[in-house]
């Protein structure tokens, strides 16, 4: 670092930390793009083989297999991320939001290796496909279905939590007794008086 990097208080000059910065964030985004690639090649073809040990190439086990994963690795990280929302703005809220966070990206990977088989469009992607047609037969449509279904699950959930809790802080005229009716009066009667 040159003399004319440092200020007179000791401290670096605002161009050095920017420098600094911009040169850590080339390198992260590097690593990033190659592991991309190296991930890419590897994982669609090495996750198709997984499932198709464990299916076995029959149809009820991919079915079967195929609607657990879509089921759990879709609802669960999706009621993490909704306890990740609800809890953030409290005592120690973030911390815990984002612990809940990284295990909800955790659980959704079987589901995102799927999906990287699915909508692949390179080598690795067409060879898990064809691994899933022939080993795994009817693993990714029940998968999907599985996924589809924590969806809607999800979504009745949310519902009726954020509707009790609306209903809790807007109480409506529905909670309010009706105030009964005065009874009527009677007709009356006109009193005649006799003249004598």
């Amino acid at each position: 670092m040159t003399s004319s990097e440092v200020r007179p208080d000791g401290q670096k000059s605002t161009l050095a930390t920017w420098r600094t910065r911009i040169i850590a964030a080339v390198v992260v985004i590097a690593v990033v793009v190659v592991a991309y690639f190296i991930l890419a090649a590897f994982i669609p073809r090495w996750w198709a083989q997984r499932i198709a040990e464990l299916v076995n190439g029959s149809f009820s086990k991919g079915i079967g297999w195929g609607l657990v994963y879509g089921l759990l690795c879709t609802a669960l990280p999706l009621f993490l991320m909704l306890f990740a929302a609800m809890i953030w703005k409290r005592r120690a809220g973030k911390f815990i939001a984002g612990a809940a966070a990284l295990l909800a990206v955790i659980l959704a990977i079987p589901n995102l290796m799927t999906l990287s088989i699915v909508l692949g469009n390179n080598n690795a992607a067409h060879a898990g496909q064809r691994i899933l047609d022939v080993d795994a037969p009817a693993f990714r449509g029940a998968s999907l279905v599985g996924a589809i279904a924590a969806a809607v699950i999800f979504l009745a959930s949310v519902s009726l939590i954020y509707g009790r809790r609306w209903r809790r802080k807007h109480p409506g005229k529905q909670s309010v007794p009706p105030e009964p009716s005065p009874p009527a009066a009677a007709p009356q009667t006109p009193t005649v008086t006799q003249d004598t």
